[in-house]
């Protein structure tokens, strides 16, 4: 009968007696509105006449890509929340997974630019009470703000160099899975032990700003190297190797430059020590 267009209905009586039907009477052939059984394998498509409305999608998996040179490309990083910014914030001062899968594929730099610009002004703030209190008893002590710009050059042109120009390289070395807002927000998150290590290293005692400072350099590299190392490991050993060493040496010279420049007793607007102003390296590296 299935090769006749028919589809079987059994009416069962009152009963429930299946056994007592009497086939004759209690049995109805309808016509087959059904379409030719679809074959083994094949996938049964949804009814297209839902009253729900049918969620939009990409006619290509490229049309979601934003171009490096467009405001979508910028304006999807700056796409979370204040309590997803604190929670990435706990995720990187209590590291329990790497941090690439905290941001579960949405990396933003709303976090990163706050957090760059909260170091700039603790760095200047911290760095000026280290110098009036280096001053004291001597001579008449001024701000110099330009202090302000030196930590704004050093903090901003670290956090966004570095990140585009280690992208390029992995990307160079044929590296598919770099990413250059990962890789800025995972610099971005990593200053924030700065902060930290800003607003206790404000004392005079050299040995103190020594050992906080080193502090900071071992956590955030360890923090960056935890973190980038598969992504790095995409590349040849040898030049995966490389770059670590690269990153590590860096991130040691952006330590060492925050040491110098703000926290140390012949910084560039404290007292020089017998040193001629004009010859002070630190007066050089902020072109003072």
């Amino acid at each position: 009968m299935a090769n006749r267009g028919y589809d079987v209905v059994v009416d069962v009586d009152q009963e429930g007696d299946l056994g007592h039907t009497d086939l004759q009477e209690d049995l109805e052939f309808h016509s087959s509105n059904f379409e030719t059984t679809p074959s083994r394998g094949a996938k049964v498509q949804p009814d297209s006449s839902s009253f729900l409305p049918q969620p939009a999608t990409a006619s290509s998996s490229g049309s979601r890509k934003h171009l490096l040179w467009t405001l979508s490309f910028y304006a999807q990083a700056f796409d979370v929340d204040s309590a997803e910014v604190l929670r990435r914030c706990t995720a990187t001062i209590y590291p329990r997974a790497n941090f690439l899968d905290v941001l579960e594929g949405n990396p933003d730099l709303y976090g990163p630019v706050w957090i760059a610009t909260t170091v700039v002004v603790i760095l200047f703030l911290t760095g000026t009470i280290n110098q009036y209190l280096a001053h004291q008893g001597k001579e008449h002590f001024a701000y110099d703000f330009k202090l302000l710009s030196g930590a704004a050059g050093l903090v901003y042109g670290y956090t966004g160099l570095v990140p585009v120009g280690l992208w390029g390289v992995l990307k160079w070395y044929g590296s598919e899975s770099a990413n250059l807002l990962e890789c800025a927000c995972l610099y971005g998150y990593a200053n924030l032990v700065w902060i930290v290590v800003a607003l206790v290293s404000w004392s005079p005692i050299s040995i103190l700003n020594y050992t906080f400072v080193a502090l900071g350099l071992a956590f955030s590299a360890t923090f960056l190297l935890r973190n980038l190392y598969p992504v790095l490991s995409t590349t040849e050993a040898k030049t995966s190797k490389i770059l670590l060493v690269v990153v590590l040496a860096l991130h040691a010279g952006f330590a060492i430059a925050i040491k110098v420049l703000f926290f140390a007793a012949t910084s560039p607007v404290g007292p020089n020590k017998g040193n001629d102003e004009k010859t002070d390296p630190a007066r050089m590296l902020l072109g003072l």
